[in-house]
């Protein structure tokens, strides 16, 4: 049986990666042959077989032939007679269609050594344009390797775009881009997921509420970037500093969606744009499945990111009522994951992006007091129903309010 690492690992283990998973493509043989050597099968589209000893997949070399548009109008052919060449033709990068082979020797037929040195993500054919999940797949891989100063080769790119403007890109479905965009996020450099797929034309089919932000002006005072699509991905890029959770990230990412809708007779002003966004992404959430633990997180940050920037002014009511509305008081409580994202999108901007930002202890302390009032049922005697709640509301107000004029006075006299 002639056996080779390929894919992932060979890539990985050339850049001096860490090795996680390891594929591996066996030539010469059939699906018989492997279930009578004791391999699973587990492959539903291709044969794919899961080794008895130690479990690694090890898939036999095949081709695929076009047969309808989108990622799954593939027709597969493998046999014995499908060589490593053959097989690795078929993969989308130049630096994913490498092997090794069982004496330790690099295979390489399409130069994936040289485009790695070169830090460059290249196609290996024309077939390329045939699987629109490759468009995700290359911005992702941008993503990965963006700090290593890998770029995409202008030729792909193209590729790319022809793609886009041939409807490849609409049949995406949701559960492949968020898989790909749920990796993406947790990648070193996800800001460069989003650059790559503008740069193609995807942004505005696969993310059109993001690709909708760039050309938005900002007041130039609070955001010498200016364009609101810019600062998004500054955002992004401050949240992977702060935070390695996906959810911290695609809230960062999604936060300032409502000042697409801003009429731009507005412009560069964004009156209410915490609100507007709301439905928009809603929308965003149900159309690509997005789990409810980013949606909520994405949802409140949304909401209060600029109450959170203006914690130090906010009256100790206000203050409250924000906190017990993003559940900062619940056992269960992400205010820290909140914190992170506001705190991205205060550094997300030209100039700002190593500023302090206070307003994220200010916010955790008041809530620290606001939850350790004692709200023991001697102090509740005779109330019912709201009356309840209001009354605890009133405990920790007050116990913000104490919390911030200490605060107040502590400030005055370090100044």
């Amino acid at each position: 049986m002639k056996t080779y690492l390929v894919g992932g690992a060979v890539r990985d283990r050339l850049l001096g990666y860490p090795v996680k998973e390891r594929d591996w493509l066996v030539v010469g043989e059939t699906a018989d042959s492997m279930l009578a050597a004791g391999f699973r099968p587990v492959g539903k589209d291709f044969p794919v077989f899961l080794h008895p000893l130690d479990h690694e997949e090890y898939a036999l070399a095949r081709t695929e032939r076009k047969t309808a548009p989108g990622y799954k109008g593939f027709a597969v052919h493998a046999a014995p007679d499908v060589t490593l060449e053959e097989d690795l033709l078929r993969r989308d990068l130049t630096v994913n269609a490498m092997a090794i082979d069982a004496d330790g020797e690099l295979i390489d037929p399409y130069n994936g050594r040289r485009d790695l040195d070169n830090r460059i993500l290249r196609h290996v054919s024309a077939a390329f344009v045939e699987d629109p999940v490759r468009i995700l797949r290359v911005a992702r891989f941008a993503a990965r390797y963006a700090h290593l100063g890998f770029t995409v080769a202008e030729e792909t790119l193209q590729l790319m775009r022809e793609m886009v403007f041939a409807g490849e890109a609409d049949f995406l479905v949701a559960e492949r881009v968020w898989a790909e965009l749920h990796k993406a996020l947790l990648e070193r450099t996800p800001a460069a997921f989003f650059q790559v797929l503008k740069d193609c034309g995807a942004l505005q089919v696969v993310f059109p509420e993001v690709d909708a932000l760039f050309g938005v002006p900002q007041p130039e005072k609070y955001h010498p970037e200016i364009d609101t699509g810019v600062h998004s991905l500054m955002v992004l890029e401050q949240a992977a500093r702060l935070s390695d959770r996906a959810e911290v990230r695609l809230a960062a990412l999604l936060h300032d969606l409502g000042k697409a809708l801003t009429p731009s007779q507005h412009w560069p002003s964004h009156h209410g744009h915490e609100q507007k966004g709301l439905p928009v992404l809603a929308k965003l959430c149900e159309r690509l499945r997005v789990p409810n633990n980013f949606k909520s997180l994405c949802a409140q940050v949304m909401q209060y990111h600029t109450h959170c920037h203006r914690a130090l002014e906010l009256r100790a009511d206000t203050l409250t009522d924000m906190l017990q509305t993003i559940g900062a008081f619940k056992p269960d409580s992400r205010l820290d994951e909140f914190l992170q994202a506001c705190e991205a999108d205060a550094r997300g901007r030209t100039g700002f992006e190593d500023r302090p930002y206070p307003q994220a202890d200010y916010i955790r302390s008041a809530a620290m007091a606001a939850t350790a009032v004692d709200t023991s049922a001697a102090l509740l005697k005779g109330l019912q129903g709201e009356q309840i709640g209001l009354a605890i509301r009133k405990l920790r107000a007050q116990a913000i309010n104490d919390y911030k004029q200490g605060y107040q006075h502590l400030t005055v006299e370090s100044a």
